[in-house]
């Protein structure tokens, strides 16, 4: 009997609203990615995962509030496709696309070199969506391999949309005043402090 329970308490915790969640496909400092079923349409999604304790002792509120409206403005082949914020007392989960062909890092890692072709079509992809996102006003700041997925058809996907920015947080100076790219990418001359971490 206790068996029973248990094993159905736990069926009961790995469903999200309509989503069953699989496996873990990523995981990060303040989020963790699972791939998950949709159980209206059998579609695979990946859920992100974020603990809203983690986020606000991190101040990361607006950061992730900018990132769902960043993805909300965008709708591009070319763009990981957010389709639904869901929230609990504990956590947020921002439902996306899933990408089953992995990180362009990856592919690159353990294949080497792009053919010129092959390269120029991701190249020819990633200009045609960075347009697309410009002609928006946003302004993604965080683009490197990692954050570049390809589908099972070869197609190019930029994710990771949270070190966005939109127009609207110009200043009057011009310039944007928040967190831009991946530390590790930052050149040594740019001061840290300078650039928000």
């Amino acid at each position: 009997m206790y068996r029973a329970k248990r094993a159905a308490s736990l069926k009961a915790k790995r469903r999200v609203g309509k989503y069953e969640l699989g496996r873990t496909i990523g995981e990060g400092t303040f989020a963790k990615v699972r791939i998950a079923k949709n159980m209206e349409n059998w579609d695979h999604v990946a859920i992100k995962i974020l603990d809203k304790a983690k986020v606000h002792k991190n101040k990361l509120a607006e950061q992730i509030r900018r990132e769902i409206c960043t993805m909300k403005l965008v709708q591009h082949p070319n763009v990981v496709r957010l389709y639904e914020v869901m929230g609990s007392k504990t956590r947020i989960y921002i439902v996306l696309e899933f990408v089953m062909g992995g990180e362009l890092h990856d592919i690159i890692a353990t294949s080497g070199r792009l053919k010129e072709e092959e390269a120029r079509r991701y190249f020819q992809q990633l200009i045609n969506a960075v347009d697309y996102c410009h002609s928006r006003g946003v302004y993604h700041r965080d683009l490197k391999l990692e954050n570049l997925l390809l589908d099972v058809a070869g197609n190019l996907k930029i994710s990771d949309f949270g070190l966005s920015a939109l127009l609207d947080q110009v200043k009057n100076d011009g310039l944007l005043h928040t967190t831009c790219g991946t530390p590790n990418y930052v050149a040594p001359e740019i001061d840290i402090q300078y650039v928000g971490y």
